[in-house]
């Protein structure tokens, strides 16, 4: 058999030998669906490697330890890579990876930046049981450099994490193989997200964003990207929501990392996507869901005019509300943004420009600021809309709020300086737009229930589990038919109580603090129940518990990060 094999050639029944990730890309790229070329190091050929070096044996061997016990891991993993990593590849092999590079190279007529991922495979196992187990290998360049990195993706399936892994769940070492994927990376001019359906209202329509440069700046929230909405049925551009994008990623031609630069002044305010790439995206938008029998949710990429898909995967629930009266005349119009999460509120402006102002908001206010963060979740569960300047349907203000089922509109550029505080002011999340004063038509709070849309679930051995935050999300996220939580994060229940944990043992109310704790993996653990939830003890950053009530006493680290 071939050590290598392009992705193109690869179909389902292949997961034996380039695993179950490279099973699935070649299945999206014979559905006609643009994924980056590449192509896979087979598991045979990392079999071979093990045995035609000779350090199989004394690999396995070594093997052959008490995973519980640290140091051992520690000197099995040391010594298992130490001998990937010193022996030669076969000739043949070495020859195969590099003559495949360089035609990767000739077929993208440059010399390429490539990504080397793991794929798994073991007897009568989805390659997915391993995911997260093997290390991946980002902006690789060179033939050399793609050998040696697929040596160490090989090495890594000898990691501390993945012996202890497979230890545990009882797989033989033996048994395990790894294809390593070769592929290009596209180095997008721009980029985003887009859903085949509008996770806002359930509509048929495809709702597209982009911005300059690499996606992540969508995806964090940290620019407001142009939205393009695509009517399903007649197949035409229905509305272009045009926004000024100051920053983009881009990736380091030299060392090949990301860095955020300044958007050129002629490109701040200009059409990220022209037409007929709007519609071509909007196509492939409604191709991956008939492809996968669920609404999907997609990142995406054009680089040199090629449009590029980088991930798809389901939209689990939909936001499906009744059909509310028009309130489009009722009122003087303020402001328009992405539609963000639906339904319609009105209450009193609080702007909020530092979290030392989050005191401010009440019950029933209307939170308005530049950006959500994470320290924000508090006060955004007492507001009934939330509306903020900057970001897009992807970003933290509008995620939250559709969890809380809270009306948002996000984007409007200028909220922050158009509202004030103590105005009265009606936000239809649904279309938008914010309104002055309080609308006759308008519904104080209309609560969005999140509708189950998947009416497929994928047939596998591994359980798909959900991650909360909110113990408010916790029967939305039942009702997808998850087989679980995967991780519920205490430390965000704990930043909702009033005073930091050492408050409450210097009061001597250690119960109390219990007490809040219990109720709130209660009312999750009951959503879920007889399925497994999986609770993470406290891992918050010093600097969010330091602005609790008794958090003073917090360090203040160059790292937060590294938790409590």
């Amino acid at each position: 058999m071939s050590s290598v094999v392009w992705l193109e050639e690869v179909r389902n029944k292949d997961v034996s030998t380039v695993g179950g990730k490279g099973a699935s890309l070649g299945e999206m790229i014979n559905t006609g669906l643009p994924v980056p070329r590449g192509f896979a190091v087979t598991a045979q050929a990392f079999r071979r490697f093990l045995e035609e070096t000779g350090i199989a044996e004394e690999l396995f061997k070594s093997l052959e330890i008490e995973v519980n016990n640290p140091e051992e891991l520690k000197n099995a993993s040391i010594k298992a890579k130490k001998l990937i990593l010193e022996a030669p590849i076969p000739y043949d092999i070495e020859k195969s990876i590099k003559d495949s590079y360089m035609e990767l190279c000739k077929r993208e007529g440059e010399e390429v930046f490539v990504a080397i991922r793991s794929s798994a495979t073991a007897e009568d196992l989805p390659d997915a049981s391993f995911a997260g187990q093997q290390e991946t290998f980002l902006n690789v360049k060179g033939a050399e450099n793609v050998v040696m990195a697929v040596k160490k993706c090989w090495a890594s399936l000898y990691g501390e994490r993945a012996i202890f892994y497979r230890v545990e769940k009882g797989f033989d070492h033996r048994k395990v193989d790894l294809s390593a994927i070769v592929q290009k990376m596209a180095n997008a001019e721009k980029a985003g997200v887009m859903f085949s359906l509008d996770p806002s209202t359930g509509e048929q329509k495809v709702i597209i964003e982009g911005s300059w440069g690499l996606g992540e700046t969508i995806v964090s929230g940290s620019v407001s990207p142009d939205t393009y909405v695509v009517d399903r049925a007649s197949k035409k551009i229905i509305s272009k929501n045009i926004a000024t994008k100051n920053i983009m990623a881009i990736r380091d031609p030299v060392t090949g990392n990301t860095k955020i630069v300044e958007v050129p002044e002629d490109k701040k305010n200009a059409t990220v996507l022209r037409d007929e790439e709007i519609l071509k995206l909007a196509e492939i938008g409604v191709l991956l869901e008939k492809h996968y029998g669920i609404p999907q949710d997609c990142e995406w990429g054009i680089e040199n005019g090629k449009i590029y898909m980088l991930q798809s995967r389901p939209i689990t629930t939909i936001k499906k509300i009744k059909k509310e009266e028009d309130i489009e005349g009722d009122g003087e119009l303020l402001l328009e943004g992405l539609n963000a999460s639906p339904g319609i509120a009105y209450g009193i402006v609080k702007i909020i420009r530092g979290e030392d102002e989050l005191d401010k908001v009440k019950d029933g206010d209307i939170l308005v600021t530049t950006m959500t963060t994470p320290d924000m979740v508090k006060a955004m569960k007492k507001a009934v809309a939330i509306i903020t300047d900057e970001g897009g349907t992807t970003c933290h203000a509008a995620i939250v709020s559709r969890e809380l089922g809270c009306p948002a509109v996000v984007g409007t550029r200028n909220a922050t300086k158009v509202l004030s505080d103590g105005m009265m002011v009606t936000v239809d999340g649904a279309k938008g737009q914010v309104y002055k004063g309080k609308l006759e038509k308008a519904i104080k709070t209309q609560k969005v229930e999140a509708k189950v849309i998947s009416t497929y679930k994928p047939i596998t051995v591994t359980e798909v589990k959900v991650n909360i935050s909110m113990p408010e999300a916790a029967q939305r996220a039942a009702d997808t038919g998850a087989d679980g939580v995967g991780l519920l994060r205490i430390e965000h229940m704990i930043l909702g109580l009033k005073q930091h944990p050492n408050q409450y043992i210097k009061e001597g109310t250690e119960e109390e603090y219990i007490n809040e704790l219990v109720e709130s993996i209660k009312v999750v653990a009951d959503a879920f129940y007889p399925k497994s939830v999986w609770v993470r003890t406290i891992d918050a950053p010093t600097d969010e518990f330091r602005k609790m009530k008794g958090g003073e006493s917090e360090p203040l680290e160059a790292n937060p990060m590294l938790g409590w």
